[in-house]
This record gives C-alpha cells, sequence and structure tokens, in this order.
C-alpha cells in the first residue's frame, strides 16, 4: 500500500477493543524490535565463539569500512545513543581489536581505527557471519530477506 511520508497507517480495529489489543496485534515497532532481538541472537549465536557479539561486531564493520572516525561520527552512523555506543566500543578496546588515537587537531576527537588483531579478527569472523546470514535469510525467508533489505535501502541515510 503506498502512503504518503507522514500518512499514518489505519488497520482494523474493533470498537469494543482496548487500544492495548490493536497496538499489540499491529504495531510495527514492536514488530521490529522482535525480529531485530531473534536476528541479534542468532548472530550472537554465531558470533560468540570468537568473542564477539552482533551489536560489537558491527562496529567493527563500520569501522572497517569507515575509520578512522571519531566515536560521535560513529555514533551519528549508527544512530547509537553515546552510552551504547560507549558501551559496546569498551570491550573492542580492551581486547586490542580497536585503539583511538591521539586527538585530533580539534584537541577533542580522538578517531577509532582497527587495530591489526582487531583486522585478524573480522577476517576470522568472516566464515561464522556467513553462516549466521544464511540462518537469518532462512528464518526471514527469501522474500522477507530480500524485502527486509529493501527497506534498509530505503530508509533515510545516517547523517555523516
Amino acid at each position: 500500500m503506498q502512503t504518503e511520508p507522514n500518512a499514518t497507517v489505519e488497520l482494523d480495529r474493533t470498537a469494543d477493543q482496548p487500544p492495548s489489543s490493536h497496538i499489540a496485534r499491529d504495531c510495527l515497532m514492536t514488530r521490529a524490535r522482535q525480529i531485530s532481538r531473534i536476528l541479534t541472537s542468532v548472530y550472537d549465536d554465531a558470533l560468540r565463539p570468537l568473542g564477539i557479539v552482533a551489536p560489537q561486531f558491527s562496529l567493527l564493520v563500520l569501522i572497517a569500512e569507515f575509520g578512522p572516525l571519531s566515536r560521535s561520527d560513529l555514533g551519528r552512523r549508527t544512530r547509537h545513543e553515546r552510552s551504547t555506543l560507549t558501551r559496546n566500543l569498551q570491550p573492542l578496546i580492551a581486547h586490542g581489536w580497536v585503539t583511538e588515537s591521539v586527538p585530533a587537531s580539534d584537541g577533542r576527537s580522538r578517531p577509532l581505527s582497527l587495530t591489526h588483531e582487531g583486522k585478524t579478527l573480522l577476517k576470522n569472523a568472516a566464515c561464522a557471519w556467513s553462516a549466521a546470514q544464511g540462518h537469518a535469510a532462512r528464518l526471514l525467508g527469501e522474500d522477507g530477506a530480500r524485502a527486509l533489505m529493501n527497506i534498509a535501502r530505503q530508509l533515510p541515510p545516517c547523517i555523516s
């Protein structure tokens, strides 16, 4: 169904049901978070033997692709809150997979980059990621996986 960007999606609702019933049944946010938790557990299970979980792995990939970059730039790209980003970066830095460089010319930002060990971890994790990717695709089905990727491509870009 095509709708205007700010239009609401009107779904069937029986007048005698409380709003919570309608919301519990039809809430897009609730369903998206449910899908997210299930997919995260698939990737967590595959990556855990390597000592990393899915959110940390995603940060490693982004730092490899876009680094060196500051925490604030990484946070804007991922739309993470500062505390969430810090919580997921701390183990990466503690294990020596990510390093923060000396402050940049502005004296404040400390660019993040992968260390040699981080690059090795990323290379070693590729097989686990591939297995998780296959499992996730099977859970979603071919059409569901394609739809999810298409939706993600159509979302507004993160501020960079």
